[in-house]
């Protein structure tokens, strides 16, 4: 009997989110002048108040509430009537600098030797369902908000958006887990005010369906375009108003949104967020390397689904193991324990050795903090930071580096495929 999956996303506005693009904006800053840097930053966002709060060990001295303004009114919030704007909204700061009992179990001497900034397990996950290998509902919604956001700025076909919103997919799925069609598409927007709220929940729901949804289904290839039927059930902003969002409809928090960070709900995931982290915190690194592992078996054949976990001790340079889970869908005539023994031999998971080969003590992670941090597409840019303390710097760097399928090939070989 078929059956029915749901994933959901949020958009740059929303106020967890502007607290994960603040603490990443303020890691790319430390890493952009000293990529040395060791920070865990948190950021609270509510109505006309930034607090920022966490551990810094850095060389570079930066004007942290100013990084926070400029990544408020980059997202949009720039009008008084939000109730929160970056030019007049208060910033408290209250960083201090890292534990020194933390540090020692990660500085060494040679930074091979480097230590895992913290304990826990991560999980990457990768399907082939869709051409990024992502969890189909979930790039649904992801694309959905990309676009809201995109209307919002052309200020064009829509006219009324505010950066506050939220969307979510349900999938129905056959036996064999295979999407059939989607059966509900949720999508509730911040928005101004109308004169009358039921012409103003008309215009919304007409705009979303006529505009929005064709622009979203465009993106994707014919497969998947076949999957918007004509009998998907859609909820329009179903409280009926929407005009009260972002901080100052409700308070937003660093890495409350760990499951729209990573794969909607499919896979698993190990319980720790990732902005505001630099790549020593396992959380993240480890994270995204488990996501290019299964990336890359995925890609080369070796299943159509798999969940691949890495565990550390604080201060440990050894991962404890890494697991892996086919789900039954192995193409490959060995259990999962063998193929994670395979898998650990082509993979180096000390912490020195994902941050060098994922390259990730560069400042890459302000994309990062919205619309998904796995999915993406890598690319090669140039980005520039400016700092009345540190000056200007300019600096290529390469994003979204787990998502490369640069080691394709070294799997097929391995696994003889």
């Amino acid at each position: 009997m078929s059956y029915l999956f749901t994933s959901e996303s949020v958009s740059e506005g929303h106020p967890d989110k502007i607290a994960d693009q603040i603490s990443d904006a303020l890691i790319d800053h430390f890493l952009a002048y000293d990529a040395d840097s060791k920070v865990a930053c948190e950021t609270l966002v509510t109505t006309g108040q930034v607090v920022l709060a966490g551990e810094v060990k850095s060389k570079a001295y930066l004007d942290v509430q100013q990084i926070a303004r400029d990544t408020i009114n980059k997202i949009g919030y720039t009008k008084g009537e939000y109730q929160f704007d970056g030019n007049s909204c208060g910033v408290l700061s209250a960083i201090h600098e890292q534990s020194q009992d933390i540090n020692q179990g990660v500085d060494r001497a040679s930074k091979e030797e480097q230590g895992a900034g913290d304990q826990g397990m991560m999980f990457g996950y990768a399907t082939n369902e869709t051409e990024n290998f992502m969890p189909l509902a979930l790039e649904i919604s992801h694309r959905l908000l990309k676009e809201l956001a995109a209307l919002r700025r052309e200020m064009k076909d829509i006219t009324y958006l505010r950066p506050d919103a939220k969307a979510q997919v349900t999938l129905q799925y056959s036996d064999d887990n295979k999407p059939e069609r989607i059966d509900a598409i949720v999508v509730s927007t911040q928005h101004d005010d109308f004169d009358e709220d039921e012409t103003m929940l008309a215009k919304i729901k007409s705009d979303i369906i006529n505009i929005l949804i064709p622009r979203v289904k465009a993106t994707f290839n014919q497969e998947v375009q076949d999957l918007f039927g004509d009998d998907i059930k859609f909820h329009i902003n179903p409280t009926g108003k929407f005009v009260i969002g972002g901080p100052h409809g409700d308070a937003g928090l660093t890495g409350r949104k760990i499951i729209v960070d990573t794969y909607g709900g499919k896979g698993a995931h190990g319980g720790g967020a990732f902005s505001g982290k630099d790549p020593s915190k396992v959380d993240r690194s480890a994270a995204y390397a488990t996501r290019h592992i299964a990336k890359n078996l995925v890609a080369a054949g070796v299943a159509s689904e798999i969940l691949v976990q890495v565990s550390y001790a604080i201060g440990v340079v050894e991962p404890m193991g890494i697991f892996v889970n086919t789900y039954g869908t192995s193409k490959v005539d060995l259990t999962d324990g063998q193929i994670a023994a395979i898998v650990t031999s082509i993979f180096d998971m000390r912490p020195f050795a994902i941050e060098t080969r994922l390259k990730l003590r560069n400042p890459i992670y302000t994309e990062t903090a919205a619309y998904g941090h796995m999915g993406r597409t890598p690319e090669v840019k140039t980005v520039v930071f400016e700092s009345p303390y540190e000056g200007r710097k300019e600096i290529e760097v390469e994003t979204f580096t787990w998502e490369k399928l640069d080691y394709v090939n070294q799997v097929k070989e391995a696994f003889n495929l």
